[in-house]
């Protein structure tokens, strides 16, 4: 008896829907992990219990020895008012400060204190505990 089956089975393999897969899970990835920029000048947060993530438009930093940076350009201190100026310029921004937690409490207010008196939102980066 000459039996065949008429339908052959391929043995190839389909790899569209495994790359659909792959560019899902990369999308999915690059949207929830964290959008934190690192800042340019190496300095010591202090801890905080509620630590949110903020989106940085505007970053100003202050070193332990009294080192300023906006936005990973070092300036002085009486920069700081005509830079952030420039870099919030007919907007309201929002400007994080990354401050050492052994600056005195003063350069953390005159920072704060240029930042809303030119309308934007200030808030501190911390580490969470």
């Amino acid at each position: 008896m000459g039996l065949q089956a008429k339908n052959k089975v391929e043995s190839a393999f389909s790899m569209s829907s495994m790359t659909d897969i792959i560019f899902l899970l990369l999308i999915f990835f690059m949207l929830t992990s964290s959008f934190i920029t690192p800042s340019g000048l190496p300095v010591n947060l202090p801890s905080s219990e509620a630590s949110d993530i903020v989106m940085q438009e505007v970053t100003v930093s202050v070193t332990k020895d009294l080192r300023f940076s906006v936005n990973d350009k070092i300036v002085s201190r009486d920069q700081i008012k005509s830079e952030l100026s420039t870099l919030l310029e007919g907007k309201k921004g929002q400007v994080v400060l990354h401050i050492d937690k052994e600056v005195p409490v003063e350069y953390l207010v005159e920072i704060g204190g240029i930042a809303a008196g030119l309308e934007a939102n200030v808030s501190i980066a911390t580490k969470p505990y």
